[in-house]
């Protein structure tokens, strides 16, 4: 498979001058362009609208003076029990945002970093406290404008399998979640959670669930709405224990997501296809502001991770390969993160023209996954699958091959013909050769009532998909 894949199409139609999409600008790294360089190229070539800091780097705050991207900045874990001194926090925003703002356009101040996964009772219980100061210090220097927050990792919950019996861990949930979120309800501030359907424990048997793919859902009896990926259900998961606590008013914003590109043995998951399956989708869904089941026609604030890989970063090989762009500003993939008019250089493979591509089953899918690839695409929004029903233009021939192959070019092209459109569980393959036109072939080939599949060069042909079918060898 290509180290680079090309998405085009339907991503790039639907973003617009403001998407709510930011990203994750981490500098663990000593191969990265200059600040500067990032800024021009975040306002100029991507539909980024922000960028959130792992600190407060005064260099890197100056690179995004004047562009129009916010910018939030984080506060070291270690420093939270030092700033529930107001004066304290009263000098930490003289010395790290009065000289930026609001030439750059400093929009929060992230107090810490998934603080309750650290462990550490002294950054946990003064969290709270530290952000009120840093509050405070804020409206005494002028600056209503900014913001108060802290990110989350999902260890915060109690373990449960539907979203609408979801809470807050026991012994946090009145005396950490109930403050906190007072805090954001009285500061108009949004509560900030990391979604990583990559480290669920459940990724295993879980993955197609993960990676918005074919899978079974989960239904939650008690709200009767069905969940067909991870990252709806863990958001909705969000809402209800913020709601179960009286606080289902407050704002959520999503401060990290992201899946990576490739890792050791360790970590299997860890690959470019499933990086562009999950971030392509979750992109989709943030800008199209179509919401989740229990919080329909929502947008909601995301920040992706990462801008850069980080080849300096501490841990596990994966934790080095979470970016979305090289050093030299390329893309390592493409979900339509580019603006319109902006052109990826070209890729080590090129991406073949969307007007001459198919989506058709693999050669060797069973009948099972045939009638799941069929449901899946029929039952999408905006699939039309009437021409395959009794009496419609392609219901012959009358096999589920050819009908599941209708289904899954029709949901491709509708879909903007993007590489992850024809996964289908790995089921799919896109092929160059219009199977509607073999016809024209200088040749006839009989094709005998049993199945049979004939090698010609790179392609296989198949009776029972369309009139023929091409897979690819």
């Amino acid at each position: 498979m290509s180290a680079v894949f090309i998405l085009i199409g339907v991503l790039l139609q639907l973003f617009t001058a403001t998407t709510g999409i930011g990203v994750n600008y981490g500098m663990t790294a000593d191969n990265l362009p200059p600040p500067s360089v990032v800024a021009n190229f975040l306002k100029t070539q991507t539909i980024f609208d922000s960028v959130k800091l792992f600190d407060a780097n005064p260099d890197v705050l100056r690179a995004f003076a004047n562009t129009g991207i916010s910018v939030s900045v984080t506060v070291g874990n270690g420093d939270i029990p030092g700033l529930t001194n107001t004066v304290t926090a009263r000098r930490w925003v003289a010395d790290h945002i009065s000289p930026f703002h609001p030439q750059t356009k400093i929009k929060y101040i992230c107090v810490g970093t998934e603080v309750l996964f650290s462990k550490n009772d002294d950054w946990i219980n003064n969290l709270v406290p530290a952000m009120r100061s840093l509050h405070y210090a804020l409206n005494k220097a002028g600056f209503q404008d900014i913001k108060v927050t802290s990110a989350h990792a999902l260890n915060i919950f109690r373990r449960d399998t539907i979203p609408s019996l979801m809470r807050f861990m026991v012994g946090y949930d009145q005396s950490f979640f109930a403050p906190l979120l007072q805090f954001h309800q009285r500061t108009k501030s949004p509560f900030m959670v990391n979604p990583y359907p990559y480290f669920s424990p459940d990724i295993t048997r879980r993955l197609n669930y993960a990676l918005f793919k074919p899978n079974s859902g989960i239904y939650d009896k008690y709200t009767k709405k069905n969940y067909t990926n991870m990252f709806d259900s863990i958001m909705d998961s969000t809402y209800t224990a913020m709601k179960a606590l009286g606080y289902g008013n407050v704002e959520i914003a999503i401060g990290e997501t992201g899946w990576p590109t490739q890792g050791d043995a360790t970590s299997p998951f860890a690959t470019m296809e499933n990086a562009i399956s999950y971030n392509g989708h979750v992109i989709k869904e943030i800008v199209s502001g179509k919401g989740t089941p229990l919080m329909p026609n929502r947008t909601f604030e995301t920040y992706m991770f990462a801008l850069f890989n980080e080849n300096q970063k501490p841990g596990p090989l994966v934790e080095k390969y979470w970016g979305m762009f090289n050093p030299d500003l390329t893309p390592i993939y493409d979900v339509g993160l580019l603006r319109r008019g902006q052109s990826a250089p070209t890729p080590a493979t090129p991406a073949p023209s969307s007007s001459k591509n198919f989506c058709v089953p693999k050669v060797d899918v069973s009948n099972t996954q045939l009638q799941s690839n069929l449901d899946y695409a029929c039952g999408q929004e905006g699939i039309d699958c009437t021409p395959i029903q009794p009496g419609g233009a392609c219901y012959e021939p009358n096999t589920l091959r050819a009908h599941a192959a209708f289904a899954m070019n029709t949901y491709y092209r509708t879909k903007g013909e993007s590489y992850f459109s024809c996964d289908f569980a790995g089921t799919g393959q896109i092929t160059t050769v219009d199977p509607s036109k073999l016809s024209q072939l200088p040749f006839r080939l009989k094709i005998p009532k049993r199945r049979t599949c004939v090698k010609l060069g790179y392609y296989y042909l198949s009776a029972e998909c369309f009139k023929i079918s091409f897979y690819m060898d």
